[in-house]
């Protein structure tokens, strides 16, 4: 079936008139930002085939990221790096970085439908939804921008630090990101509070304590 404007309509009977719906990409991996879009779809917008971005091949992605850009009547993208995940947690970070976007929306929404995120700091009258991507078509569209907008903030990355092949595995914590770890150690958009990347950063003071020990 795939998402639906349920939700926007419910609100816009209620009085609303600019819903916007939020979402995050970015959580799980272990290097890079996390992104967060906010968007304001017009009334029984026809979006076909949008859906949580997790379900979506890259290719298709990046024909809706257009589709949703050309027919929204705003989005709104808002980022937090590494050392604010580090300094934050994570879930913190995502609610910063949707703050953000919901500051750079333009028009200002009067309400906001989450993926199930609650925004203390908000003050805009907000609805969480369980499983909100999957249900609700603005979320699912800020999925979508928000992951695109991700992935092609991790190439840029690459460019940069192409040691780790972040245009392959994006941050995440593949097989090949964990080798290119143990044997690059971080680079400054790792996080570093992540198990895997605490980990290794350890071991390597471990190897040069006892390298010291030895020698000394």
């Amino acid at each position: 079936m795939g998402p639906a404007d349920e939700f926007e309509q419910e609100a816009r009977r209620r009085g609303y008139r600019r819903v916007a719906g939020i979402d995050e990409a970015g959580r799980g991996p272990l290097a890079g930002p996390v992104v967060a879009a906010a968007v304001i779809l017009p009334i029984h917008a026809r979006l076909t085939g949008v859906d949580d971005s997790k379900q979506l091949p890259a290719a298709e992605r990046e024909r809706l990221y257009h589709a949703i850009l050309d027919k929204a009547v705003g989005v709104g993208i808002g980022s937090a790096d590494a050392g604010e995940i580090d300094a934050l947690n994570i879930l913190e970070a995502s609610r910063l970085a949707m703050c953000r976007a919901i500051a750079n929306l333009d028009p200002a929404p009067d309400y906001l439908l989450t993926d199930a995120v609650m925004l203390p700091a908000v003050h805009i009258p907000l609805r969480p939804i369980i499983k909100g991507d999957a249900l609700s078509l603005s979320i699912a569209a800020a999925s979508i921008i928000a992951k695109v907008t991700r992935d092609r903030l991790m190439v840029a990355f690459h460019e940069t630090f192409p040691q780790y092949n972040f245009l392959s595995h994006k941050g995440y914590g593949t097989a090949e990101h964990l080798r290119m770890l143990a044997r690059f150690g971080p680079c400054p958009i790792h996080r570093r509070t992540f198990a895997p990347v605490r980990d290794t950063i350890l071991s390597a003071r471990t190897a040069e304590l006892s390298l010291a020990g030895s020698t000394g």
